[in-house]
Formats: C-alpha cells, sequence, structure tokens
C-alpha cells in the first residue's frame, strides 16, 4: 500500500524541503519506488532535485507541463519527472500561486476544495511505495490539500522558539483537520534539527518539545549541521561513497528513514490490534 508523507512546520526555514528530498533521495535508494510532490510555489525542492538530475546525473529535465497545468487538465501524469531511479518529482512553477484561486473558482466549500488534489493523486498512487508532499510553511490550501491526501506527517523541529511554536500550531491544525473530516493521518514523529549541534539552546528546545508532544513523538534520530547538506542546493545531491563528508549525510538519512519506516510500521501494527 502506498504511504503519503507530508513535512510541514508553519516557521519558514526549518529545514521542510531539505527533509523532503533527503526522505525521497534516500527511499529511492533503498529500492522503493517513491514520487515527490511540489506543491510549494516557491519551487525550492524542484529547483534542488533538477539541479541534481542536471548537474550530477547529466540529464537534461524536459517539462511536459507544469503541476498547475496538470492540476487543471485533472491528470497529474502529465507533469511528472523522472529524476533518476525510483524517483520521480511533480515540479511546482511559479503558476502554481494561482491554485487556491482555482479551487476557489470551481469548488464551493471547504471540503471539496481539500479533497480536490487527493482524487488527482488517486490514479498515480499505486505506480509509488512513497509519495512525499512538499508544502510551503502557511495555513492555506497547499497545506490542507497535502494533509488530506496523506497518511502520516511528519513536524520539522529546528530547534529555535519560533519553530516549536510553528510546530505546535501546526499539529494543533492537524488535529483539527483529522477530526473535521475524519481522516486516516498520523503523526509520525518530530524530527530535530539542531542549530549549534548540541548547545545548551538545542537541548532547550527539545526539552520543551518532549514536555509539548511527549517523548514517544520525538524522533530519536537528530539532523545536525553539516556544510555539505547546504552545499547540495549548488551542486545537486551529491552521492559519493569515497567521499566521506558526502557518506556521512547519507548514513545520518538512511538512520532517520528507517526510523520512520519503524514508526509506520508500529502505528500499523497498533491499528490492526
Amino acid at each position: 500500500m502506498t504511504k503519503v508523507i507530508t513535512t510541514g512546520n508553519f516557521k519558514g526555514g526549518v529545514g521542510k524541503t531539505t527533509n523532503a528530498v533527503m526522505f525521497s533521495y534516500t527511499l529511492s535508494k533503498m529500492g522503493k519506488r517513491v514520487l515527490i510532490v511540489d506543491l510549494d510555489p516557491q519551487a525550492n525542492a524542484t529547483d534542488l532535485l533538477l539541479n541534481t538530475m542536471s548537474s550530477v546525473y547529466q540529464q537534461k529535465p524536459v517539462f511536459k507541463e507544469t503541476l498547475f497545468e496538470s492540476i487543471k487538465s485533472k491528470k497529474l501524469s502529465g507533469a511528472l519527472i523522472s529524476i533518476k531511479d525510483n524517483l520521480d518529482l511533480l515540479p511546482s512553477y511559479e503558476d502554481l500561486q494561482g491554485y487556491e484561486k482555482f479551487l476557489y473558482s470551481n469548488f464551493e466549500d471547504d471540503y471539496s476544495q481539500d479533497h480536490y488534489f487527493n482524487t488527482l493523486l488517486e490514479p498515480i498512487k499505486k505506480d509509488y511505495d512513497y509519495i512525499i508532499m512538499d508544502v510551503p510553511p502557511q495555513l492555506n490550501k497547499f497545506t490542507d490539500s497535502a494533509l488530506v491526501s496523506s497518511n502520516y506527517v511528519v513536524v520539522i523541529l529546528q530547534t529555535q522558539e519560533r519553530a516549536l511554536k510553528g510546530a505546535e500550531k501546526y499539529i494543533e491544525h492537524l488535529l483539527q483537520l483529522q477530526d473535521d473530516y475524519n481522516l486516516d493521518l498520523d503523526l509520525l514523529g518530530v524530527l530535530p534539527v539542531l542549530q549549534q549541534n548540541g548547545s545548551d539552546l538545542d537541548l532547550d528546545i527539545i526539552t520543551d518539545a518532549i514536555n509539548s508532544f511527549g517523548e514517544q513523538n520525538i524522533f530519536k534520530s537528530r539532523i545536525k549541521q553539516m556544510a555539505r547538506l547546504k552545499r547540495f542546493d549548488r551542486t545537486g545531491i551529491t552521492d559519493n561513497v569515497k567521499d566521506i563528508n558526502d557518506r556521512r549525510v547519507h548514513d545520518v538519512y538512511k538512520k532517520v528513514v528507517n526510523e520512520l519506516i519503524e514508526r509506520m510500521n508500529l502505528i500499523e501494527m497498533e491499528g490492526k490490534e
């Protein structure tokens, strides 16, 4: 069964897009068929993956149509781009800014607006093991469309006060939407992204997060500051086994993704009891 996962926080700049892309890349390396949906008009995930495609894999990206065009034509497959083996992308472009206006013009109520994207995603779900959704860090129709389409959510928590508040508000909204629409949607956990690799502030924020969300909802894995991870925006995602910095990044994400899968398995086992 296809697993659809949204990464989120209502605070921008916390690493939400980077982690969505790295989850997708790592799962594809594990032999899983993965689709990343860039449902953010800023198109940062699209930029990173297309840069990887051209700079690392020496392949020229070919746009058949934008994601927004495929949304309007009711056939998402027209916008699919194959980045590498096992990894496809539904790419964002600046025209996606018209998505909310499109929904308001074509659907009268919140339910229809929020469920429209999921109806388009259903026909292609069968082609993937995992679908990762990246959305803007705001309360809007992009976020609600992704959450309605998802089975799971990973909240990205950069260790700063505003990111903690953004995470709390995000989970409040997740629970409200879950209740409003009776969604089969679970929080996989809160993933800490350390600002200063274990500073007192990092530890304080994580302690506050444990008090707020419960220790069981905090990922044991941590994403530490890594210069190579930042460098990927310029170079694309490099994966040279002889390069210690590349290995360090990919080893970290392998651990995170393994924990992510373990958490999904635990939730599904509990659901069967």
